[in-house]
């Protein structure tokens, strides 16, 4: 009993270590804001984040066909309730090729899923709920597009990012519920209103800067046919050069779409309790560089249908950071800051 104990000790904490090392070779920006959130709850986005990151690594894998895929996310599923199909995932994905930190988590699902049974029950239903509705998505789409994605209406996409990211809305603000104390029934209901709005305006501004990189790299395109064709581009030729104008009018369909989005992620956000100031923090990062990403991109709508890459510098990423850091007890503050953002570059 006691060499059990001992051994599941020690893999606990190896589990432990591997989460903190994976997470900011597999995002740099959610790894900051995670580490503001404190004890339990900061465990539980942690390990939720990295099963959506291997949902995703699963989805995204360039080489293996639809069945495939798909085969792999069911016993991904079958791992949240079978501590046995947990163990022997890692064997199953041996040959799984893509990005390497992603892999690399990937082959390593095992000592997630050790932090997933270390979770409370009702935050292991939270998880089990939400990473399981993606994870049913995931599965649809890559069977309904077995050559690659191909996002054919408004309505599919919304579905799309729905599955993606607005389940991730939905999941933070269980956990926000579950532990904060500050977070009671009422607020629970207004935060759940605008909790897909926060994560899919993220997801939205993600798929606007990585137009061509999707397309290029994971034969994927979100970009819904009916708004190309309404300006004369199309699938085929969205990285085309001479259907540039046409692609750029569709990008601008979905840059609206993510500013009305992103005005909902701020309502989500100035409506987080004061007290709760770690949980306002982790939202507030993201969303500034979210506004800060979709303002360069707008600037330069050409960069979208082309393969430029759009990234915030690093000095506005600190400075964003800083005064974050400073005003996120002032919603006065955050409206303020989020405005500026909107216009111009913010660097201190």
């Amino acid at each position: 009993m006691e060499l059990m104990v001992a051994e599941d000790a020690a893999r606990v904490a190896e589990a432990e270590r591997f989460g903190r090392e994976v997470l900011p070779a597999v995002s740099r920006t959610f790894a900051l804001s995670i580490r503001v959130l404190p004890g339990a709850l900061g465990q539980a986005v942690l390990t939720a984040y990295l099963l959506c990151r291997i949902a995703d690594t699963l989805e995204d894998e360039p080489t293996q066909p639809a069945e495939a895929k798909a085969a792999l996310l069911d016993e991904l599923l079958a791992c949240f309730d079978d501590p046995a199909a947990a163990d022997a995932f890692p064997a199953r994905v041996a040959t799984l090729t893509g990005e390497p930190a992603h892999v690399r988590l990937t082959r390593n699902a095992d000592l997630v899923f050790v932090l997933y049974r270390r979770m409370s029950p009702p935050t292991r239903a939270a998880v089990r709920r939400w990473v399981g509705e993606m994870i049913t998505g995931m599965r649809k789409f890559v069977l309904l597009y077995p050559h690659g994605i191909r996002i054919q209406s408004l309505d599919e996409y919304k579905e799309y990012c729905y599955y993606v990211a607005g389940t991730v809305g939905y999941l933070l603000t269980d956990l926000w519920h579950e532990h904060a104390g500050s977070i009671g029934e009422r607020r629970y209901a207004v935060l759940r209103e605008r909790c897909r709005a926060f994560a899919e305006g993220l997801q939205t501004v993600n798929i606007l800067k990585d137009v061509a990189t999707d397309a290029e790299r994971e034969n994927s395109i979100y970009v819904p046919q009916e708004l190309l064709r309404a300006h004369g581009s199309s699938h085929a030729d969205v990285l085309s050069g001479a259907k540039l104008e046409g692609t750029q009018s569709a990008l601008g369909m979905l840059v609206q779409l993510a500013w009305h989005d992103l005005e909902g992620a701020r309502s989500y956000l100035l409506h987080i309790p004061r007290r709760a100031v770690s949980i306002r923090l982790f939202c507030l990062l993201p969303l500034l560089f979210a506004y800060a990403t979709l303002r360069d991109l707008t600037r330069t709508p050409q960069a979208m249908a082309r393969r430029d890459v759009v990234k915030i510098t690093r000095r506005e990423v600190k400075s964003l950071t800083l005064l974050g850091f400073l005003m996120v007890l002032s919603n006065r503050g955050l409206d303020w800051l989020a405005d500026r953002v909107m216009k111009q570059r913010v660097t201190i």
